[in-house]
């Protein structure tokens, strides 16, 4: 090798050790790296935390910079999807320490079979080209696990919507998800009206026999958005809009449970000692919290009713500060204008509608857990996307990732594409021209 090739091999591993993306991975491995570390000494030595301190940070360096080396990706959208994972897994790790639970375990093990349904859903998009088969199978398919509760679910919180298969709980509408952005996107994309408004109806209709509000309300705006955005209907969009006051409506007279969730909303502090209780403690973990936060693992956070699901942004704005929690904010209103971005830029209309209603998906899931934990909107059972505990939560949020990294990836592709086809009609007719030599 010659001097100036080892000079060029010199500052092209600089450049490389200077890239963001590799700034970004060390600064997010760093932070947990320390967070789990200091946790793991607070009393005595823990180590189950000092080996969540080496594996969360490698499954970030796995699902951030070496995926990406098999297919073009979007690194930020990455990123910021792999950062809220590790935070739900160190705030659980870090309340499961004085209550004796294992919850920051399990959930780094969710994280991991997140980041293989991520991968998954990225090669489905990638590589399936012809769906009118694998459309209708996904369909039956997501039905019949969607109706599996009202046979043989349990309730939790006055929903009917969780089924125990071998000890292990499981949401199947967390699951269903991935299939009906999968058929909404095809049929519109083909405007094939009866299939998917039939599989919708039948989705909504399924989650309020189960109770499942929370739940039927992302499915239902979901479907909405889609719809504007494949025909640009706006009167049908507006009934939409006015049907979903009404439903809201109807809900509120049928069930018991929501009258008492919007009467605890109203004014929370009049039922302190019942219902009312978990509102009042997220307010007061919130503001005890203050600007800069009481520090990871410290505050009350085990005080809340089930803060590992609902509310789990209420202890993180404790243990980090509401500054830390408008930076999460932040961070999901990042991923919804990345996932904005992908949409627009697809190339064909189904890509273009599945990327929609991924990101659509995840803003609206956002909107009415964090909204709900403000006291903006009633709290519903929905859980913090990539943060909350759950698998079924996980899996599905992963996989919407992944179908939007799927999508992107088609994009790069197009455009590598378009760019050598470019190239090569600019080489061509930069050739000289044999007849006038």
């Amino acid at each position: 090798m010659s001097k100036r090739q080892a000079y060029e091999a010199y500052r092209k591993e600089r450049q490389d050790k200077r890239r963001p993306d590799r700034r970004m991975c060390s600064a997010m491995m760093l932070f947990f790296f320390s967070g789990f570390l200091l946790i793991s000494l607070k009393n005595e030595i823990a180590w189950q935390g000092l080996a969540l301190s080496i594996v969360v940070p490698a499954l970030i360096y796995v699902a951030t910079m070496w995926l990406p080396r098999f297919f073009p990706a979007d690194k930020l959208l990455l990123s910021i999807a792999n950062f809220l994972c590790a935070l739900g897994v160190l705030i659980l790790y870090s309340t499961d320490l004085d209550g004796g639970t294992s919850r920051g375990i399990q959930q780094a093990m969710y994280y991991g079979v997140g980041i293989l349904v991520m991968l998954f859903c990225i090669m489905l998009v990638r590589y399936i080209r012809r769906w009118s088969f694998f459309i209708y199978v996904i369909m039956f398919g997501a039905a019949l696990l969607l109706a599996l509760p009202l046979a043989i679910g349990t309730e939790q919180n006055g929903a009917t919507n969780w089924i125990n298969i071998g000890g292990t709980s499981l949401q199947p509408s967390e699951i269903v998800k991935l299939a009906l952005l999968l058929v909404l996107s095809y049929f519109m994309s083909r405007n094939r009206l009866l299939p998917w408004l039939l599989f919708a109806l039948f989705s909504l209709g399924v989650l309020m026999l189960q109770k499942d509000l929370g739940t039927a309300l992302i499915y239902y705006f979901t479907a909405l958005f889609m719809y504007y955005a494949a025909t640009g209907n706006l009167l049908m969009t507006g009934f939409g809009l006015v049907g979903a006051a009404g439903a809201s409506v109807a809900g509120y007279m049928m069930f018991a449970h929501v009258k008492k969730r919007v009467a605890i909303w109203r004014n929370p502090w009049m039922y302190y000692e019942t219902s009312g209780y978990q509102i009042v403690q997220m307010l007061m973990a919130i503001a005890s919290g203050g600007l800069f936060g009481v520090g990871l693992g410290l505050g009350s956070p085990r005080v809340i009713p089930v803060y590992f699901t609902d509310c789990i942004f209420a202890v993180i704005c404790e243990q980090f500060g509401i500054i830390f929690g408008v930076l999460v904010l932040v961070m999901y209103v990042i991923m919804i204008l990345r996932g904005t971005s992908i949409a627009t830029s697809a190339r064909h209309s189904f890509h273009g509608l599945l990327a929609l209603g991924a990101t659509s998906m995840l803003g609206i899931q956002t909107f009415v857990i964090i909204g709900g934990v403000l006291k903006l909107i009633p709290l519903t059972g929905v859980t913090m996307p990539f943060v909350s505990y759950g698998g079924t939560s996980m899996v599905s949020c992963m996989g919407l990732i992944g179908l939007l990294q799927g999508v992107d990836s088609l994009n790069r592709d197009d455009l590598s594409y378009d760019y050598e086809i470019s190239r090569s009609l600019q080489e061509t007719a930069d050739l000289p021209d044999a007849d006038n030599r």
